[in-house]
């Protein structure tokens, strides 16, 4: 059967290619030149090309470069995509000779290189956010490491603790969340340029050359992996879906702590929006956004891992432009999510009168009553709690502070054990007060200042390990960028 179609059909045409050849504009020509330079370096330093060669193809690809309008160009399927485009121009300056620079590799290990090169961009920006993040955190549970607050488990009063003390559970997640990020950026500093179009090639090419040049850390060793992987996409949106998951169960608890009836948490004004009707309203609405935001990254997130399921293990299109431009989106909410959280939570207070309030209406120090009584009377734990039970009945039912309601303790102990407590009104008024509650719980992981001032430690030597490995990563792909240039200009100089 004879085809009189020509390509491209105008609806794949529209519905493809063009939106194909608009990302790449926008996300990918730069990478992709960096590699051609690159990828034309090694070509001339292993002799597969001349240097006469190397230097007019380098000069034919600077001469586009310059001439070229990115941002004019249209696709109007003359070329197949932005590849076809560069390598028709080279062969418009150069004749054959421009199809030379294309020796010894494919798209398709160019493809995955330029995909990386654009994720790596974005993970280190997200993961430099992340550690702006944990770095104002920390300052703040430093300044908030003796602010009492109350601790809700199950949406009810529980214990009296301290905000740093809350601050520092939310620095461990984070930074195991900064963990992980970190260690999903390392597939990303593997280069597949070598793989070709899966097996490698025949020609003597230095693929520790072409990823030195591109500031990658090494080659990615398996070619067939080079094209066929897709955990350096699926590691890192998960990675980034796990802050935003736990990140929004923090931003949860700041609407609660902030609601007029539990009122622990003050936002101030520059982050409280009016309502248009009700003059008394002070909505915290940051919180939402950032609750929302959160959301939207992790779902974008999952919608990337979800598109690589059940896909062959072998070269696809399920892993490559427009997928790989959908899943900008996650970071782009992402980032918002950490800045607003960087600038949210460090601004925002604790009320005192209002745990105060808390603190006594709701008995919140009565377990180390329970406690005292084991340690200073000899009681059993479960003795202890129920006279510890029964003094909270009662000074609930009579709507006073627990501070006053050693008569109610000594009339349960009396009926509990037979005897009169040991315990004076002035260790009792101290076994209930909540300032004392948390300086006795002085162990590892504890609200107690040395036990807090100790976990800071920890986590400043673990922010500054961090901190120093990405430095060290950005530091070699900006001297690796400063190679190839020299590298390349050297191409077109005398020798």
């Amino acid at each position: 059967m004879t085809d009189t179609t020509t390509f491209p059909d105008p609806v794949y045409r529209d519905t493809v290619l063009a939106p194909l050849f608009e990302g790449v504009k926008t996300h990918f020509a730069d990478h992709m030149d960096a590699i051609n330079r690159a990828h034309l370096v090694m070509l001339v330093d292993t002799g597969i090309l001349s240097r006469e060669e190397g230097k007019a193809i380098a000069e034919a690809l600077d001469a586009i470069a310059a001439e070229t309008d990115r941002a004019a160009l249209t696709y109007t399927g003359e070329h197949e995509d932005w590849f076809f485009l560069v390598e028709a121009e080279l062969k418009k300056r150069l004749g054959d000779l421009g199809g030379a620079l294309h020796t010894a590799r494919s798209r398709n290990d160019m493809d995955h290189t330029q995909f990386k090169m654009a994720l790596r961009t974005r993970a280190e920006d997200a993961l430099a956010r992340m550690l702006r993040l944990a770095t104002a955190l920390l300052d703040k549970a430093r300044a908030e490491r003796d602010t009492l607050i109350v601790a809700y488990t199950h949406g009810q009063p529980a214990q009296p603790s301290t905000f740093g003390h809350y601050l520092a559970a939310v620095i461990e997640v984070l930074l195991s969340d900064i963990r992980r990020l970190d260690a999903a950026i390392a597939p990303l500093d593997l280069c597949p340029m070598g793989a070709a179009a899966i097996t490698t090639s025949g020609f003597p090419i230095d693929r520790a050359r072409m990823a030195d040049l591109l500031g990658f850390a090494a080659p990615k060793v398996n070619a067939y992996g080079c094209i066929a992987s897709v955990d350096y996409v699926t590691g890192l949106y998960s990675a980034l879906k796990l802050p935003m998951i736990h990140l929004g169960r923090v931003v949860q608890d700041m609407a609660f702590w902030s609601a007029f009836e539990v009122g622990q948490l003050h936002v101030p004004r520059s982050l409280v929006q009016i309502s248009s009707i009700m003059p008394q309203k002070r909505n915290p609405v940051p919180i939402e956004h950032l609750r929302h935001m959160a959301s939207v990254a992790a779902g974008r997130c999952d919608v990337i891992v979800n598109t690589m399921h059940n896909t062959p293990f072998t070269d696809m299109n399920d892993s490559e432009g427009e997928v790989q431009q959908a899943g900008y989106g996650a970071f782009e909410h992402a980032t918002r999510v950490l800045d607003l959280l960087t600038a949210f939570l460090p601004a925002c207070s604790i009320n005192a009168d209002r745990v105060a309030r808390t603190t006594d209406a709701a008995c919140i120090t009565i377990t180390e009553l329970a406690d005292t009584l084991v340690r200073s009377e000899g009681l059993s734990f479960r003795q202890a709690h129920e006279i510890a039970a029964a003094t909270a009945r009662a000074v609930i039912m009579e709507d006073a502070p627990l501070k006053q309601g050693y008569p109610a303790f000594a009339a349960a102990f009396a009926e509990t054990t037979g005897r009169a407590p040991a315990l004076t009104r002035d260790a009792f008024a101290e076994a209930v007060d909540a300032r004392s509650f948390v300086t006795r719980r002085d162990r590892i992981g504890g609200p107690a200042p040395a036990a807090l001032d100790a976990a800071f430690t920890g986590y400043a030597d673990t922010l500054a390990t961090l901190t120093a490995a990405q430095a060290d990563r950005l530091a070699r792909r900006s001297a690796a960028a400063q190679r190839l240039d020299a590298a390349f200009q050297d191409l077109k100089g005398p020798r």
